[in-house]
């Protein structure tokens, strides 16, 4: 159905107050669940154990179940055939006659947990303290599962809207059957309204909407200069080894102010609210003296601009360094581009800057990896409107529209597919919640907030 646009100050026949105790009533329950499922490893990428990745897609549809939704199911892009990618779990209620179907969206994989002495606590085995609830995937997005879940829970048979369910298990190493999966189940995943709870707020206190996304470019850049390893000291200084070779390539990718220097890449500028100099340092850990890198506002630095960085690199590490001319280098770069820009645009404009600024004649391979679209999103649609208010309740003050830096390339799909659907960016991530890092957590107080904000959503999205 077309939802009817309400005014900007509109108001809904819905009792916050009710839905606040519920959801607050429901809290060492939810606190539970996310803890269970944090105790599963279910990391996604291939050098890990799938089997865990496939209990935590039990555990979910488990979960789903037991909300009585009458629809629970679990699907791999290109079944019945064996499958082709992670266990994803669908649950569906139908619509009332007149009401808007939503569909709710979370991941159940997460990222690898690193190195084990980095943790304070095991990432596997749930902590709290003060106040957060440590554990790889408490935030990333587990945590965003659960306040789909609270709010179902805390609406139960009051639930005005269809919704269907959406847990995906390969979020976190790109969603590369995402586009097959979508292909096989539109009908079944078609709404009027998408909740994507896999982003974050703009700080403890202040809830907020993700209103944009860069999009993402990655792939490997390999420099060849020598068909063989050879002794630095006797041939150094005439022949050219791949590794400096590469220093002065990759060097002509920034400006002196750290700004990224390839032409045709797009960039724009962010209208949100300000980042002071001082949070940002805080937040990231810059240490004192370091200087940050780029020009403008923060936000559009963050948000609206390209910026390419090296995620690694294929050469010696010092412990195992010889003497020796290296033959070729290998880097993986990881490309943020600004919202509107096409990827295989940005990879082209990449490659050839590359391929020009090669130094001293090396050899230079450019190889593409994932590619995906960033977002822009409509920010007076009803929905947005409605969410806006349940945020301002739930949190007693004013949300903000953000950016993000980061990249989550199936939003664009998700509006290629469904172009009338309103799409909502929420989370509960916080500055502080090292979301892919070592010690990475949730705020406990601001999950019930995010829980309480869907609940009051949902229930709003009934009431147009």
């Amino acid at each position: 159905m077309t939802l009817t646009p309400p005014s900007s100050k509109a108001t809904y026949d819905v009792d916050v107050a009710l839905l606040r105790a519920r959801v607050r009533a429901l809290m060492p329950q939810t606190r539970a669940d996310l803890e269970r499922l944090v105790r599963i490893p279910s990391v996604s990428a291939p050098a890990f154990d799938q089997a865990h990745v496939q209990a935590s897609a039990d555990a979910v549809a488990a979960l789903l179940e037991e909300l009585g939704l009458p629809e629970v199911g679990q699907y791999r892009a290109g079944d019945p055939d064996g499958g082709l990618g992670a266990p994803a779990v669908i649950a569906r209620r139908p619509a009332p006659a007149g009401a808007p179907t939503v569909l709710l969206y979370a991941h159940h994989d997460v990222q690898p947990p690193g190195d084990a002495a980095d943790w304070i606590s095991p990432p596997f085995e749930p902590a709290e303290r003060g106040g957060r609830l440590f554990g790889r995937g408490a935030t990333d997005d587990k945590a965003g599962l659960m306040v789909h879940v609270a709010a179902l829970r805390a609406l139960g048979e009051e639930l005005g809207v269809g919704v269907t369910v959406f847990v995906e298990g390969e979020e976190e190493i790109g969603s590369p059957t995402f586009t097959a999966f979508l292909a096989e189940h539109e009908e079944r995943l078609a709404a009027d309204v998408i909740v994507v709870a896999d982003s974050g707020n703009w700080r403890l206190g202040v809830p907020a909407l993700t209103t944009s996304l860069r999009g993402l470019v990655d792939g490997t850049i390999t420099v060849r200069t020598l068909d063989h390893a050879v002794h630095s000291g006797m041939y150094g200084g005439a022949a050219l080894d791949a590794m400096t070779a590469t220093i002065r390539l990759l060097d002509s990718l920034w400006d002196a102010d750290g700004t990224c220097a390839v032409p045709g890449l797009k960039t724009g500028e962010s209208a949100e609210p300000g980042y002071p100099e001082e949070d940002l340092r805080g937040d990231v850990g810059v240490l004192d003296g370091v200087e940050l890198i780029g020009t403008g506002s923060l936000t559009s630095r963050l948000w609206t601009r390209p910026c390419i960085t090296i995620i690694g690199i294929d050469a010696p590490g010092v412990a195992h360094a010889s003497n020796t001319l290296l033959p070729a280098v290998r880097v993986k770069f990881s490309l943020r581009i600004a919202p509107g820009q096409d990827p295989q645009a940005a990879f082209d404009a990449l490659s050839a800057h590359l391929r020009a600024n090669a130094p001293w004649g090396a050899l230079v391979d450019v190889q593409v990896g994932e590619l995906g679209d960033g977002f822009a999103g409509d920010r007076d649609g009803p929905a947005y409107r409605a969410a806006r208010w349940a945020l301002e309740q739930s949190w007693q003050t004013p949300p903000v529209d953000m950016g993000l830096g980061g990249s989550i390339p199936f939003i664009a799909k998700l509006c290629e597919v469904y172009p009338s659907a309103e799409v909502l960016v929420t989370g509960v991530e916080d500055p502080d919640g090292r979301a892919h890092g070592a010690n990475e957590s949730v705020h406990l107080d601001e999950l019930e907030r995010a829980c309480v904000a869907e609940a009051l959503l949902l229930a709003a999205l009934a009431r147009p």
